[in-house]
């Protein structure tokens, strides 16, 4: 789940002058390794994205009923040489679809689940595309990929997920590895707790956990918003 909130053009204006001034005081994201360093499967057991699961998350954003489904496809993308898998994710809202993204990732040999660029657009009534401010790919116009999920996180440990300034600067933070969480579909006292930020929403903070063998399951906005999403249900193709 990775949600876009559109920007007037004030605020995007506000977003980039707070990212410049930042850039000093947060280096970007370490350098990709090399494509043949990566592997063809994404098991980190934090963030497994195994072909042919569906997750499908309820809640609420911004007051309004929502549902969010994650398909992990069968299809890759070839970005900076590196084959990443291609994730689906829509977002329904009364019954139509108000956001769509595909989303890429890739696993190093060392376990690090790397975030490599995303397609989004968030959509009118009538289904037009209203923006699709947020999308990026590593390697152009500067922008660069970034750590999602490490290979063996540690409270503390933290950098950016993705890096292209203006645009998509999500970073993240561990809080904790001992969380317990229960949902509809999962029950679990050792959940990992993660704080996300951007200089782009200098007030907004969201909290997301995740609980291993199945990755997110739950998101939440603690400051700044009103966003709520828990897993409701698991499928495995």
């Amino acid at each position: 789940m990775r949600s876009t909130r559109p920007l007037t053009t004030g605020a995007l204006l506000a977003a980039i002058l707070a990212a410049g001034a930042g850039r000093a005081a947060a280096a970007p994201p370490p350098p990709l390794p090399p494509a043949r360093e990566f592997v063809r499967t994404i098991d980190n057991p934090w963030f497994p994205l195994k072909p042919g699961t569906v997750l499908t998350y309820t809640g609420e954003d911004e007051g309004t009923p929502a549902r969010d489904v994650l398909r992990v496809t069968h299809r890759t993308k070839r970005i900076q040489g590196i084959r990443a898998a291609v994730i689906d994710d829509r977002v329904y809202q009364h019954g139509r679809v108000t956001e769509r993204t595909q989303d890429y990732y890739a696993q190093d040999g060392k376990g690090n689940v790397w975030y490599l660029g995303e397609d989004t657009a968030t959509l009118k009534p009538d289904g037009r595309i209203e923006s699709r401010e947020g999308s990026f790919r590593a390697g152009r116009d500067g922008a660069q990929g970034g750590i999602f999920m490490p290979a063996h996180p540690r409270p503390g440990a933290g950098g950016w997920q993705e890096y292209y300034v203006g645009h998509a600067q999500d970073r993240y933070r561990i809080l904790d590895l001992h969380t317990k969480v229960r949902t509809p579909a999962v029950a679990a006292r050792d959940a990992m707790l993660v704080r996300e930020t951007t200089p782009l929403e200098p007030g907004v903070v969201d909290h997301k956990i995740y609980v291993r063998g199945i990755g997110t399951v739950r998101e939440e906005t603690v400051q700044g918003g009103d966003e709520r999403f828990e897993l409701a249900s698991v499928r495995h193709g």
